[in-house]
């Protein structure tokens, strides 16, 4: 039997916790520290979980010699840095999205990992949710078929964060599925957003992304929307498919409808073409249940115990920043369409 990985979390916050819970319950994993700037979130850790050492001082953890892995939670801001910092005492690590706030500061922590010969893994959940690969799945079947274009909704009221904006906290994931889904990375994006909370961020965004062979992507993130939506559609030539992330039953929907055009001889003309509709079922497939936290915690332990590459790795986390730093680019410019840098 592989012996049991030692993991410490950096950061206890509301998605650092999970952390907590769900290597505590892997069988191949152990958490032998947990780490906080905050005695109330280590209180309520301790409460939890009464047997797991506590300490304030992240230099303390990245010090024991029963530390292999570590899982950075902080506020995305501090990423780099705190990453660095594992990365230079030898600790594998995962760490949150988005990976770093800058893209030179990712390509950092990239080659920093691959000299000391670490694993470096990016928190990207949703490429973890069975949801998102049956969609994957459905648009591999057909080699024929064509994207048009993806768009998601991602809207709540809060939680308003003051360290990035919306597009920061919640984009990342779209990004990550669209750049999934269609096996790339976006040439460029125009996006526009607002202060509506008075806040000193963006607490809504709208963002459209320009991919390969003319598909376009849209995303629409808000922490002021009464509505909660968790929402991701592929339109294509045969078929519409829908991942509804709040929905337990049918959680994915596939609509088997659509329009193509083919072109037909025309001997007076360059070319004539028809529209072809298709009409056939909706189907509800079914969605092997599976926590996708646990998921990708699964997959870190088993990528450090037999040294093999992230699904969702250093690379990947660097592309969805670049993505996000042209985000950035075009909020500054009132929407003006720029280049992705990669």
């Amino acid at each position: 039997m592989d012996k049991q990985r030692g993991i410490a979390i950096i950061g206890t916050g509301y998605w650092g916790i999970n952390y907590v819970r769900v290597f505590n319950e892997l069988s191949q994993t152990n958490v032998v520290a947990v780490c906080d700037q905050s005695s109330g979130r280590l209180q309520e850790v301790e409460r939890r979980f009464p047997d797991i050492p506590l300490t304030t001082d992240a230099a303390e953890v990245l010090s024991r010699d029963d530390v292999d892995a570590v899982v950075v939670a902080t506020p995305a801001t501090t990423h780099y840095q705190v990453a660095r910092d594992c990365l230079t005492a030898g600790k594998h690590v995962l760490v949150e999205k988005p990976i770093t706030i800058k893209a030179a500061n990712a390509e950092n922590l990239i080659k920093l990992a691959e000299t000391k010969g670490l694993i470096l893994m990016v928190g990207h959940v949703f490429l973890y949710n069975a949801g998102v690969r049956k969609v994957k799945e459905y648009l591999n079947q057909d080699e024929a078929s064509r994207v048009y274009y993806v768009y998601s909704q991602r809207t709540n009221l809060g939680p308003v964060r003051h360290d990035v904006n919306a597009l920061w906290d919640l984009a990342p994931h779209d990004v990550s599925i669209f750049n999934y889904l269609l096996d790339s990375t976006p040439n460029w994006v125009s996006a526009t957003g607002s202060k509506l909370l008075q806040n000193c961020c963006e607490d809504v965004g709208f963002v459209s992304l320009g991919y390969q062979n003319g598909v376009i992507g849209h995303i629409h993130v808000s922490w002021a929307d009464p509505n909660k939506v968790r929402e991701v559609v592929v339109v294509s030539s045969d078929k519409r498919v829908v991942f509804d992330d709040i929905k337990t039953m049918e959680q994915v929907r596939v609509f088997e409808k659509g329009i193509a055009t083919e072109e037909v001889d025309a001997p007076n003309s360059y070319g004539e073409f028809r529209f072809q509709v298709r009409d056939g079922d909706i189907i509800s497939p079914r969605i092997e249940a599976n926590e996708p936290l646990k998921s990708q915690c699964s997959h870190f332990s088993e990528c450090i115990t037999q040294n093999k590459r992230p699904f969702t790795d250093g690379q990947a986390g660097l592309e969805v920043v670049q993505v996000m730093e042209a985000i950035d680019r075009s909020l500054a410019q009132n929407g003006t369409p720029v280049q992705v840098n990669t």
